[in-house]
């Protein structure tokens, strides 16, 4: 659910709930001067929130959706940031990826995407953030998951259901599933980290040299 703003900021109440716990997972894992791909930015609230809290990164926000990206854009320019680069039209099915002004990604990140997305989405997802990233980079995919084919808690398994009901192509995903996945990209599972709402923030890695100080 989300509200507008008369100058096209859109605001997510969930946004506002998640964005510190999710900050913190993030920002620590970035050295100065990174520079980090979000996929599917939504309304622009994490982006703008975390940049401000470390100008000395470089942010590339996208979405495909073009009243989010005004929305990105809106934000931007009401924080008055010059760390986030303006809004990509990115459809993560839709490879290679435009990187934009940062180049290769030191880290690319997405939030509460892959439960609301057909599979393929996820497959793309995860081949793009392979061939976007930098050795050593990381890729950090934040939302709700199962484990080894069970659901962590009951809202979980009720969540699920009413995505399916909404869409069949839509679930909440298995972490192990996923992880597989991304080993078939080049990418390591490191950690899950437990988050606010029985979600979490499932950590991937490139090898090579670390990205974080």
């Amino acid at each position: 659910m989300t509200a507008r703003f008369a100058d096209r900021r859109r605001f997510a109440p969930a946004a506002s709930r998640n964005r510190d716990p999710i900050a913190a997972v993030v920002l620590a894992r970035l050295r100065r001067g990174a520079r980090v791909l979000e996929i599917g930015s939504g309304t622009g609230e994490h982006a703008v929130h975390m940049a401000a809290l470390r100008p000395d990164t470089h942010w590339q926000p996208s979405d495909p959706d073009p009243a989010s990206r005004e929305s990105i854009a809106a934000w931007t320019a009401h924080a008055g940031l010059a760390n986030v680069a303006p809004p990509l039209g990115l459809d993560v099915r839709r490879l290679p990826w435009p990187v934009g002004t940062i180049g290769a990604a030191d880290l690319v990140l997405c939030c509460n995407l892959i439960h609301i997305a057909p599979w393929d989405c996820t497959v793309a997802l995860l081949e793009g953030a392979g061939q976007a990233l930098v050795a050593g980079g990381e890729f950090l995919l934040y939302g709700p998951f199962a484990r080894s084919g069970a659901h962590t808690a009951p809202s979980n398994a009720a969540f699920d259901a009413a995505l399916r009901r909404q869409n069949p192509a839509w679930g909440v995903r298995d972490l192990e599933t996923v992880a597989a996945l991304a080993a078939d990209n080049g990418l390591e599972f490191v950690e899950a980290v437990p988050m606010p709402a029985n979600n979490f923030c499932a950590i991937f890695a490139m090898p090579g040299a670390g990205a974080a100080d």
